[in-house]
């Protein structure tokens, strides 16, 4: 089954008032189900000869197209992105208080935050100097290379 394919499923069952989705072909088990306490749905993909793992849905922020008088504005907008394709914390541990908030100013060099890969934690420095205007991804969710993690307006 193509990653692709179970993507788009899980946009289904996202976007639909289903709760729950199982899908069985061969020895490949797909079951994705919404979580009731508003967090995101999640599958989880079963091949009977190997172990269990989790697949989190995609993320993609789509940004609205700017206004006339907005254009001027987003230009000093600067986009910080992964460079690394894992998990983003915005903490260095669960307890621990963000790196950043929206309205932070922040210098260039300075950690936003962590994207962890393959268990290694990686801390993410800001390439600008400016104050945070939005922070794009939620906590512990999946990243992919080069998405937008942070917009940032430069000084």
């Amino acid at each position: 089954m193509d990653l692709n394919l179970i993507k788009k499923l899980i946009k289904v069952v996202e976007n639909s008032e289903i709760n729950e989705f199982e899908y069985e072909e061969g020895e490949l088990k797909v079951k994705i189900s919404k979580n009731f306490n508003g967090l995101p749905v999640q599958s989880y993909l079963q091949n009977y000869s190997q172990p269990m793992m989790q697949q989190a849905p995609a993320v993609t922020a789509e940004s609205p197209k700017p206004a006339v008088g907005e254009t001027e504005k987003k230009s000093n907008l600067h986009e910080v992105r992964s460079p690394i394709v894992g998990t983003f914390y915005r903490a260095p541990a669960p307890d621990a208080d963000p790196y950043v908030q929206v309205g932070d100013s922040i210098s260039q060099g300075g950690v936003l935050c962590i994207v962890e890969a393959m268990k290694l934690m990686n801390e993410i420095e800001s390439d600008v100097s400016g104050k945070i205007v939005k922070i794009l991804v939620e906590n512990a969710t999946p990243v992919e290379y080069n998405q937008p993690l942070f917009l940032v307006e430069k000084n």
